[in-house]
């Protein structure tokens, strides 16, 4: 109990103890986790590959949760145009960063096919979680510049964009080995139905919660409770729902989200809603990474070779800011935005999320090499992108002409209306 209480009084306190520092909260949890778990008294390893399904799981709540987060922060309507933006970084950057990294883990790692294609769909999304501090503000604050919402929605989308090649991996493991077709299956029910079934269940959710808290005309409108946790109830019936239909739960709870902040965007519930999303995110986010913390001194990164850690460097350095580049040509953005977007491909839960699907739905030779080699691109993109962030991040908005110490607070006329 005295450890949870000191968690969750880091929890509120470090965000801002860490603002102005080139330091982020998940590189503190990795040491919390790492010090806890050197104690002699403390003899739980937590390797991921000891607990499968644990981790799996655990990854899995960490995700939805921030993907409802993410929705609802974002202030700009949905629109074809208008997230032009994001359309580039996934179906563009995402599909090049898997093709690349495929073949590295061919060529360069001796990976077969499917073990490769799963190494690159689990490293190929951004991460919702890690990626809060160049993620946009929270609703109302007019702290959404192109840089941060690009990286929110995309963060948002490409979880549920790279399951599909997640499942493609697993196909090609279990049907080359036995002959049997698999492309058909590929295409109709894991691209097609799975995809169009998670947006059409999001829409439909996100749009039975946006009646239910703020249209319904009686006095037990759901806005009226004053409980954000409205918002941990539409994650778990968008995800629930949408998985029981065997479609992408990921898309479905981000496109919730979305959708219910459309359904009354200016109200002040959604702040609330938000808030608890944030709050609840950031306190497993802190658990998840002081395990991945007590995993790293456990053991985790045994396996890994000088070749591994080349690999892992030139994923971060090169596949996501080249392929990033290459999405964003055309774009009307300058070239400061531009690299900013291309760097900040923070890789983190998500990936840990999708091997952990994929090795426990496919044979995988080795499992704990491959737990490795994910484990210090995570590590290294944590360590990269939290030093690099906050000095960033301030120098973008400086050249916008914002003050990074007076963000966060609506401008006049944001503000939501009285309840």
């Amino acid at each position: 109990m005295t450890g949870a209480g000191l968690l969750i009084a880091l929890v509120a306190w470090l965000p801002l103890a860490l603002k102005r520092l080139p330091l982020s909260l998940p590189i503190v949890c990795i040491g919390i986790g790492a010090a806890v778990f050197l104690l002699p008294q403390v003899k739980l390893r937590p390797l991921p590959y000891l607990y499968p399904e644990i981790t799996e799981r655990f990854a899995e709540f960490v995700v939805i949760i921030a993907l409802m987060g993410a929705g609802l922060k974002i202030d700009r309507p949905f629109g074809w145009h208008r997230w032009s933006i994001t359309w580039r970084l996934l179906a563009i950057t995402m599909p090049l960063g898997i093709l690349a990294i495929t073949g590295l883990g061919m060529a360069a790692l001796g990976l077969p096919l499917a073990v490769a294609l799963l190494l690159a769909a689990s490293l190929a999304p951004t991460d919702p979680v890690l990626a809060s501090d160049v993620q946009v503000g929270p609703p109302k604050t007019g702290d959404e510049d192109e840089v941060r919402f690009g990286l929110t929605s995309e963060a948002g989308l490409n979880d549920g964009a790279a399951f599909p090649f997640v499942h493609l991996a697993i196909l090609l493991a279990i049907a080359l080995p036995a002959g049997k077709p698999w492309l058909t299956e590929w295409l109709t029910y894991r691209v097609l139905w799975e995809i169009g079934g998670g947006i059409i269940g999001g829409w439909l959710v996100g749009r039975a919660f946006g009646w239910l808290t703020f249209h319904i005309p009686a006095e037990t409108k759901l806005a009226r409770t004053g409980d954000g946790l409205i918002a941990l109830a539409a994650t778990f019936v968008s995800y629930g729902v949408t998985e029981i239909f065997h479609v992408y739960g990921f898309l479905a709870v981000f496109v919730t989200a979305l959708t219910f902040r459309s359904s009354h965007r200016d109200h002040e519930f959604q702040d609330e809603m938000h808030a608890i999303t944030e709050q609840i995110e950031r306190l497993a986010m802190m658990v998840l990474l002081i395990l991945f913390g007590g995993a790293l001194v456990s053991g985790l990164l045994t396996p890994i070779s000088w070749m591994d850690g080349a690999v892992a460097l030139v994923i971060l350095l090169i596949v996501r800011p080249l392929t990033g580049w290459i999405g964003l040509l055309g774009w009307s953005g300058d070239q400061g935005e531009k690299l900013t977007l291309s760097f900040f491909g923070i890789r983190g839960v998500g990936s840990i999320y999708y091997l952990a699907y994929g090795i426990n739905h496919m044979p995988v030779g080795d499992a704990a090499h491959l737990w490795a080699i994910v484990g210090l691109i995570v590590l290294f993109s944590i360590l990269l992108h939290g030093l690099t962030v906050t000095p960033i991040m301030r120098s973008l908005d400086e050249r916008r002409g914002v003050d990074p110490d007076a963000k966060g607070v609506a401008p006049p006329g944001l503000q939501g209306p009285a309840r």
